[in-house]
């Protein structure tokens, strides 16, 4: 299945095991105590350590969208003061999984049958149907393996066979490090150096193969919005030609930000479904489509989670305290189609069609496509400020 998370708060380390790409993280034992000891500012604990070797290691931060492509191993780690907590959408319809639409998780550590029995209890009490959706539980695949073979084929002791499969661990998927995590990466700064650069340039062009492609990207940054209104707010949106590995998934992100009161452009998307999670304020958000009735108006809070389908029109008012939203679409080149404002549908036609489709006269077609000049983000009108949107 392919993922695709929005880090909405905390930093960390996070690593995606790609099959065939190299180790190009490697290390000395003598490189890899001075490296701790630079970090960590005292001395490490003398360990008998070996030279290790790893696939690329990533930092993210809030406001970072990060992908992995089906199939894919991965891990993420919390090294700072606050939680980590991230949005997620896993895509099971996506051409790729040659399974059912039921989620599958995968697990190559930990022992998290238990953590995933508590939470169908937890289903179950709240009445909820165990619909095609719902993951089932499991242990580690090591787990079904025979502990004399996976011995053999690891070239390991049994007791180390039988940890592998997780005997007698619940800790469930979510495990504490002891310690510092230890893993080989170049000094903070030059790291953070060379990620700036490839947020300024982009990938290697026709040369970025699989190993080398990006797996992240800021959008939290207003210095990279697509669409700024300094009265209203931002958009800053993430297809596969800012993040080439969305062709991959066939997904996309969008960051909005809504200022105090204000609105964005009913529109409606072309090609994709989204999936909207509010992570600050909250707004009136209406819905509409081909019914008499909107199929949803209502307030829209921080931690709540909205499905948008494809063509239905949707509209947004900020409240008092302003707006922000991540969403996911469900096509690595989405497209909309904004219905007021400069670049809009409405703006776009001959004055006499819209005369004639909405009986109105020139002047009042002229003030419908002219009198909003402003793209996407709408700055409240002095004269209508408050919470409810104009009919």
């Amino acid at each position: 299945m392919c993922f695709l998370g929005y880090r909405r708060q905390g930093r960390g380390l996070h690593g995606a095991v790609i099959p065939g790409c190299p180790e190009s993280y490697q290390s000395s034992q003598q490189s890899e105590q001075q490296q701790f000891q630079r970090e960590q500012g005292q001395s490490q604990q003398q360990k008998s350590l070996r030279g290790d070797r790893h696939q690329k290691v990533r930092i993210v931060r809030q406001g970072d969208v990060v992908a992995t492509p089906v199939g894919v191993a991965k891990w993420i780690y919390n090294n700072g003061d606050t939680p980590l907590v991230m949005v997620s959408l896993i895509d099971t319809s996506n051409y790729e999984n040659q399974l059912d639409d039921r989620r599958r998780s995968f697990y190559l550590g930990g022992n998290p049958q238990q953590q995933q029995q508590r939470q169908q209890e937890q289903q179950r009490e709240q009445g909820q149907r165990r619909g095609s959706q719902q993951e089932t539980s499991s242990n580690n695949i090591f787990n079904g393996f025979d502990n004399r073979m996976l011995a053999e084929v690891f070239g390991v002791s049994t007791e180390t066979a039988r940890r592998l499969r997780g005997e007698n661990d619940n800790r469930g998927n979510i495990v504490r490090v002891e310690n510092e995590l230890q893993v080989i990466r170049p000094p903070r700064m030059e790291q953070e150096e060379e990620e700036q650069e490839e947020q300024r340039y982009g990938g290697n062009g026709l040369d970025e193969s699989v190993c080398n492609l990006k797996l992240r990207q800021n959008i939290d940054n207003p210095s990279r919005a697509d669409v700024y209104n300094p009265r209203a707010g931002r958009f800053t949106r993430l297809n596969s030609r800012k993040l080439s590995i969305l062709s991959y998934l066939r997904l996309n992100a969008e960051r909005g930000v809504l200022y105090r009161n204000a609105l964005t452009a009913p529109r409606w998307h072309m090609n994709s479904h989204s999936v909207m999670y509010v992570t600050r304020g909250n707004a009136r958000v209406q819905i509409v489509g081909n019914y008499q009735r909107p199929i949803y108006d209502g307030q829209l809070r921080q931690g709540q989670l909205l499905i948008v389908p494809q063509n239905f029109a949707t509209m947004k008012q900020a409240g008092e305290n302003g707006f922000e939203w991540i969403s996911f679409q469900t096509n690595n080149q989405a497209l909309t189609s904004p219905i007021a404002g400069r670049n809009s549908v409405i703006r776009a036609m001959p004055q006499e069609i819209l005369m004639n489709a909405f009986r109105i006269s020139s002047e009042e077609a002229r003030s419908l496509k002219y009198n909003r000049d402003e793209i996407e983000l709408f700055a409240p009108r002095s004269e209508s400020r408050g919470r409810e949107i104009a009919a």
